[in-house]
């Protein structure tokens, strides 16, 4: 009969050590107060016994609990995951955060908010309560919901606000948008393109406003137009399909569409085709996000690299620093990059204006 392995708790190394279960808690988590000696002593009993700490144990010194939450968008969440979209926030999200944490002796935790909730607070309240987070990552639009931000304010947790740079409470920090589109939009004039057109995200997030901002500041620089070359979706696949549908009516000669998401970017691929455009021959397209799927589109998509993993770590170690007192004032940018594929070149000579018609049969 196999023999079932006792799990070693904290009382079992008091007992080992001789000492007090507050000494062993203590020494867990770094207090002070604790003679040379006694810390050793203990130590050595850890290592003896294999002890892993456990949450309950660390929570014993009363001051930390070692958990940071991660708050995200329950209704988009559970639409991408339902939907099988091979959208990879909340995975990068995970992998910034986790291994972050871990480093520090930390556990991240995710909890999915509904931001439209009439009880968000209510909501989030029994979150807080439940798990006592050290402290909170607020991903968009969460990040600019004055609810969620000012309950946690109010509650004294320290929080970091990813895409937002809003004045306020919390660690504010970005992933460069502004930067990034307008990486792209140069990108696509020194290829030689003239009429390069965005597809933008929604309004409720500031983002999508700092990357119009990019897109248009290139295209100023290269005394270009960009009146009548806006469309907004919701960065789902259907609003990209309206507004490539719209751009490609209302612009005979465009040659490029900067997409503020993966999805509307190959929405914007599918009109292409249904009209008999060929991408990037006649029509080059970049994205926003560098999701997986995007790599095995045909062509494959020139996108910017959201650097998601990377931003949430920053965030972990600037909640684990600064505490509650720190200073929230400066923001953290997390540049982004662009990653070129197959869905870029230069223009036609001749824009294709005959081939914007719909293609007959074709909706």
């Amino acid at each position: 009969m196999a023999r079932v392995r006792k799990t070693v708790t904290i009382r079992d190394v008091a007992e080992d050590a001789g000492v007090s279960l507050q000494t062993v808690s203590r020494v867990v988590n770094g207090g002070p107060n604790v003679r040379p000696q006694l810390r050793d002593k203990v130590r050595a009993s850890i290592d003896r016994l294999g002890y892993v700490p456990s949450l309950a144990a660390q929570r014993m010194s009363g001051s930390r609990s070692y958990i940071i939450l991660a708050i995200n968008d329950r209704e988009r969440t559970l639409a991408d995951w339902r939907a099988r979209l091979g959208t990879d926030w909340v995975d990068q999200m995970l992998l910034g955060g986790i291994l972050t944490c871990s480093q520090h002796g930390y556990r991240m935790m995710v909890e999915l908010v509904d931001t439209h909730s009439d009880h968000v607070e209510r909501e989030l309240g029994a979150a807080l309560s439940a798990l006592q987070p050290d402290g909170v990552i607020l991903t968009p639009p969460h990040s600019e919901n004055r609810l969620i931000t000012q309950l946690l304010a109010e509650r004294n947790i320290p929080f970091a606000r990813i895409g937002s740079n809003a004045p306020g409470p919390g660690i504010p920090l970005t992933m460069g948008d502004e930067s990034a589109a307008h990486l792209a939009t140069s990108r696509l004039i020194e290829l030689g393109h003239r009429r390069i057109a965005m597809i933008a995200g929604p309004s409720q997030y500031s983002l999508s406003g700092w990357r119009i901002d990019g897109w248009k500041r290139a295209l100023d620089e290269a005394g270009l137009p960009h009146d009548g070359l806006l469309e907004v979706g919701d960065f789902g696949y259907a609003s990209g399909t309206r507004a490539a549908r719209a751009l490609l009516d209302r612009h005979a000669d465009l040659t490029a569409i900067i997409g503020s998401s993966d999805q509307m970017t190959l929405a914007a691929l599918e009109v292409a085709r249904d009209r008999g455009l060929a991408v990037p021959h006649d029509l080059s397209l970049i994205s926003f996000d560098n999701t997986p799927i995007v790599r095995f589109s045909q062509p494959p998509l020139t996108a910017v690299d959201q650097p998601i993993a990377e931003t949430v770590s920053r965030a972990v170690e600037q909640l684990i620093a600064r505490g509650p007192d720190g200073d929230d004032d400066a923001v953290i940018e997390v540049p982004a990059g662009l990653v070129e594929r197959s869905s870029t070149a230069p223009p036609p000579v001749e824009a294709p204006a005959q081939a914007h018609a719909h293609a007959p049969g074709r909706a």
